[in-house]
């Protein structure tokens, strides 16, 4: 935000980028928590311990790789602009584009899971 003779000037580019940020941030958050549950769930069952329930186990901690690229990728995100220029430019869509990626596919891992703790909720 910029003053010129006393109106501010609010760059919407930035404002749209850090409205993103913080949303990609609140998704990556509750991805960790959905995964951490999942995780202590395997765990406290003991299907963590078979076959399938450590597969799904697996497929757990790859969502967490997943999300930590997510968390690098904007870090590298808040990173990239200088103090003068925040907006956002190819890169910085590159970068959202890969978050999309990375966490539509934590999401379909995670749904696995889900889907796995539910079968054992029924048996």
């Amino acid at each position: 935000m910029r003053k010129r003779h006393g109106a501010a000037v609010i760059d919407l580019a930035e404002a749209r980028t850090l409205r993103r940020v913080a949303a990609y941030q609140r998704k990556i958050a509750h991805v960790l928590e959905s995964n951490r549950r999942g995780i202590a769930r395997l765990f406290s069952t003991g299907a963590l311990f078979t076959r399938q329930g450590a597969r799904v186990g697996r497929d757990l901690l790859l969502a967490h790789q997943h999300m930590l690229r997510v968390v690098s990728l904007l870090h590298r995100l808040s990173q990239s602009g200088d103090a003068s220029s925040r907006r956002p430019g190819p890169e910085a869509e590159a970068v959202f584009d890969e978050l999309d990626q990375l966490l539509d596919r934590t999401t379909v891992l995670t749904h696995r899971t889900g889907d796995y703790l539910a079968r054992l909720r029924m048996e």
